[in-house]
């Protein structure tokens, strides 16, 4: 089972491992930085000894991670040095924790709707939910209401809890969530939320960065 440093320093961006297992151009490391498509997050970017990594996938089965690379020249034993691009984990943990104040802000005012969909990638962030009518007329009060909240700092932690998820934890806000995430509201910055219909009976709420 791969060691998953992201989670214990995400903000990480080079480390050393050795590969345990190849097969054609995948491989299997003992431990990484290099975050794997999951729970709606996109996958990092980056290199295994400068050859780019094509897909990082989670093996739903075992919990592992295997590699795909461009090419790869490596065998059971091998050190390489991984690299992932520190801007778009960033982006991602930012536009990740944005999301998460959001869907605290939404719910309420929704009733508590089911989350029909979700997902993290470098330009933007979604929230998809089940709701029977336009949410359009309380846009610009929730907007306001998540900029006075991103204007004042707020200590976000990341912990184990009884039901063995990892939760992400903010003032009175308490997620489930196994992604990569910042140490703090203050470095999410100014977000921008657009309505988009999706649909009848779904909602959905984007949220993209404004630098």
């Amino acid at each position: 089972m791969v060691e998953k440093v992201f989670w214990q320093d995400p903000y990480k961006t080079e480390l050393d491992a050795v590969v345990t297992r190849a097969h054609g151009n995948s491989i299997w490391v003992d431990k990484t930085i290099f975050f794997a498509f999951s729970g709606g997050q996109a996958s990092d970017k980056g290199t295994f000894n400068n050859i780019n990594v094509v897909e990082a996938v989670k093996e739903e089965d075992t919990d592992d991670i295997h590699y795909v690379l461009e090419s790869n020249p490596f065998k059971p034993g091998d050190r390489i040095h991984m690299t992932i691009d520190a801007e778009h984990r960033m982006r991602i943990m930012r536009l990740h924790g944005a999301a998460h104040v959001v869907d605290y802000f939404v719910l309420p005012k929704l009733g508590n709707p089911e989350t029909i969909g979700s997902n993290v990638h470098e330009d933007k962030a979604r929230l998809d939910f089940a709701y029977p009518e336009s949410i359009a007329p309380m846009m610009a009060e929730l907007q306001k209401e998540i900029d006075v909240f991103l204007s004042e700092p707020h200590a976000i932690s990341v912990r184990e809890g009884t039901d063995d998820l990892r939760h992400w934890i903010c003032e009175e806000i308490d997620l489930p969530c196994g992604g990569t995430h910042l140490k703090n509201t203050a470095e999410i910055g100014e977000i921008k939320l657009r309505r988009k219909n999706i649909g009848a009976g779904k909602e959905r709420i984007e949220i993209t960065l404004l630098a």
